[in-house]
């Protein structure tokens, strides 16, 4: 139980009616989570309005509601908090409830359209080695907490679940908190209260204008996270990529740059490249790395950079990175029968033309590059001929096939991918609508030093249809086909 008044700590009033030294017993933002002296957060959500449920609310047990707007029937010895946005207030209160977690680890966001999950769990890895720290981890994949692990259902969750899962981290002894950070939990002040340490900027390109609307939307949603960081934390940027210097203008927080084209504070170059890893000089130290890919030389630099600006030892920590295995479903490489498949999580034009120029290196022009790919339903569809022309553009035959085509009908979304393409890259695609039936096809196609890349799923083991999810795993399926 805590007083409401101590719940409403950093939250900005416009009005209070009622009593805030009364007890609460549970914080809330779904109605159907109420129980007796609850407080009630009534969010404006992007498909339902809280507002609309609070009547409901208070009927279950509701003493309290934090809400934008006083509703037009009140209810006596309710206490009705108004507040200009009510996703911020229920990021303070769940700091207070959970009492502000964050403030006892060292905790690292990482942002930006690519390389979030890579990096947050690298660093995961990474920390864990170094000096044996319990670390926490909130990603895409899964949540961490040491050894034991919990599958995610969001890239970051909910406000509540945020503080909750910090919570049950420093109970545990966690010290380090790594964590990807997306636009629309930012947009949606879901860690508005989280106290970053230290913040990583990755990249942006095209993704989520679906929610966003535009570019310039999905930039400045990207921006809050530096925006409020205080200034004895880090903010640690990619010097290479657009929107990079307004990303970090007016931050608060000591900036450190990372880059391996321009001068920075911690530059990388990539010595050689090979199928399995890849030789870097970073701050004129070597580093053997496991991990493939120019995009991944990025994201260990930053990495690197992390590690070095909360105060690790270079020479340690390069020495750590070098037993750092491939994060799963990113690049993962699977060889058989003379045939080399990837599996990548790619689901943006950059993504995927940064995995299949990666591909095209490590041929070196030896053996057709096969892309099965698809684009998700419900989502950017502005996307989807974007990502038909990249495939057909850096590969020899491309199968366009089914991603997660939750609630859409897959042969528009196909339909949508075959509108980029050019005549001459139609001749070389053909569609299948299957994703099983796409990759057999895949591999019946290719021959010995063939390349099959599996793009779009990565870690999922699953296919949305029509709000079922059933157990798919590019992995599982390729494993069976070239080994068979």
């Amino acid at each position: 139980m805590k007083l409401l008044k101590d719940l409403l700590y950093g939250v900005r009033l416009k009005e209070v009616v009622g009593n805030t030294q009364i007890a609460i017993s549970n914080v809330c933002y779904d109605s159907r989570e109420v129980t007796d002296n609850s407080l009630f957060v009534a969010i404006h959500g992007t498909q339902v309005d809280g507002h609309n449920f609070i009547e409901q609310a208070v009927v279950s047990g509701a003493t309290a509601i934090v809400c934008e707007h006083i509703p037009e029937n009140t209810t006596a010895g309710i206490q009705y908090i108004v507040t200009r946005n009510s996703a911020k207030a229920l990021s303070a209160i769940a700091s207070n409830w959970y009492e502000n977690p964050s403030q006892e680890m060292t905790v690292v966001g990482v942002t930006g359209t690519n390389g979030k999950t890579t990096v947050s769990t690298l660093l995961f890895n990474l920390f864990s080695e170094l000096d044996g720290a319990l670390c926490g981890l909130l990603s895409t994949i899964d949540i961490k907490i040491g050894k034991e692990s919990i599958p995610a259902t969001h890239t970051t969750p909910d406000a509540l679940s945020i503080q909750q899962h910090m919570r049950t981290m420093v109970n545990a002894g966690v010290t380090y908190c790594f964590m990807e950070v997306s636009s629309h939990a930012l947009a949606q002040c879901r860690a508005a209260h989280v106290d970053f340490d230290a913040a990583v900027f990755t990249n942006i390109t095209r993704d989520h204008l679906d929610y966003h609307g535009d570019m310039n939307s999905y930039v400045k949603a990207k921006k809050i996270l530096f925006d409020q960081l205080k200034s004895d934390a880090v903010a640690i940027y990619n010097d290479d990529v657009k929107h990079s210097i307004s990303m970090i203008k007016d931050c608060k927080a000591r900036t450190k740059s990372y880059a391996l084209q321009f001068p920075s504070d911690y530059k990388t170059k990539i010595i050689e490249r090979r199928f399995d890893g890849m030789l870097l000089s970073i701050n004129e130290q070597e580093c053997w790395t496991r991990i493939l890919g120019d995009f991944n030389a990025y994201n260990l630099t930053a990495v690197f950079a992390v590690a070095v600006e909360l105060g690790k030892d270079p020479l340690q920590v390069l020495t750590t990175m070098s037993l750092l295995q491939p994060v799963e479903g990113r690049f993962h490489s699977i060889i058989g029968n003379g045939i080399t498949a990837i599996v990548d999580y790619a689901h943006t034009p950059d993504a995927l033309k940064n995995v299949l120029k990666t591909i095209e290196i490590l041929s070196d022009g030896q053996g057709k590059i096969i892309t099965v790919v698809g684009c998700g339903g419900n989502r950017d569809k502005g996307k989807r001929p974007i990502m038909a022309e990249i495939a057909a553009s850096l590969s020899h035959r491309v199968i366009l096939t089914s991603d997660n085509p939750r609630d859409e009908d897959p042969n528009v979304i196909l339909q949508d991918m075959a509108n980029g393409l050019s005549p001459d890259q139609e001749t070389r695609t053909i569609q299948i609508l299957d994703r099983r039936q796409a990759i057999k096809s895949a591999v019946m196609l290719a021959e010995p030093g063939d390349i099959i890349l599996l793009a779009g799923k990565g870690h999922e083991k699953y296919q949305e249809i029509k709000s079922v999810r059933l157990h798919f795993d590019d992995i599982e399926e390729i494993q069976l086909l070239i080994h068979s």
